[in-house]
């Protein structure tokens, strides 16, 4: 399977996009930010900050995650049926192509908390952040890199129906990394993990182009 992303993850213009690169000076526009506009605004956002509960945020996003993902869901190894029946239209090209355009949409930051967060519950899930590998792999800033995702000020429901499918092993992973990660925590602790992800503070710089270190 991972021979088969990379192969259709090689594109003249690399796998991972250029964040904010779409509209600059001399820069051809990508038929796939119109083809997005059409097929993936409505539920994902026009800038790729969805307000649909239970849908990601596409926003700072990285190319060889997306195209990974699509992949998946194109060949039904990923649970969806709404993004199966999108993804199954797809030919290689299209995943190069959205997945591309995806990694153009710069990270755009959450809306301000109605209310304040609750401080032990950050520092709870801070804590578990940095027991659990989360900070090795996505990187301090939570910005992932290449088919790492990026997590930071992901939306809470979204994080927390992944964390408990890799915990229970219904999400499948490009590797086994996130099933052993979060296998052994509790789903309160996964619940306080989400909950601190989708909070972290600073999230707002612009994701790096290589996988953290």
């Amino acid at each position: 399977m991972a021979a088969m992303i990379v192969m259709a993850a090689a594109s003249p213009a690399g796998a991972q996009g250029t964040k904010g690169a779409q509209g600059a000076p001399g820069t051809k526009v990508s038929p796939y930010a119109q083809r997005y506009a059409e097929l993936c605004a409505s539920c994902h956002g026009a800038n790729g900050r969805s307000d649909m509960a239970g849908t990601p945020v596409l926003a700072g996003q990285h190319s060889f995650y997306a195209i990974t993902q699509l992949y998946l869901f194109r060949e039904g190894r990923r649970d969806n049926p709404a993004m199966t029946a999108v993804a199954k239209t797809m030919k290689d090209e299209d995943l190069r192509g959205f997945s591309d355009f995806i990694a153009t949409l710069p990270a755009v930051p959450a809306p301000p908390p109605a209310t304040p967060p609750d401080a032990a519950r950050m520092a709870r899930g801070q804590a578990l952040a940095q027991e659990n590998r989360c900070l090795l792999c996505h990187g301090a800033d939570l910005s992932g890199g290449q088919q790492v995702p990026r997590i930071a000020q992901q939306h809470e429901d979204y994080l927390q129906l992944t964390l408990q499918g890799f915990r229970t092993g219904k999400r499948p992973g490009y590797t086994q990394a996130m099933g052993e990660a979060v296998g052994r925590l509790s789903p309160e602790d996964l619940d306080t993990l989400a909950y601190y992800v989708a909070r972290f503070p600073g999230a707002t710089a612009k994701p790096s182009s290589t996988p953290p270190r």
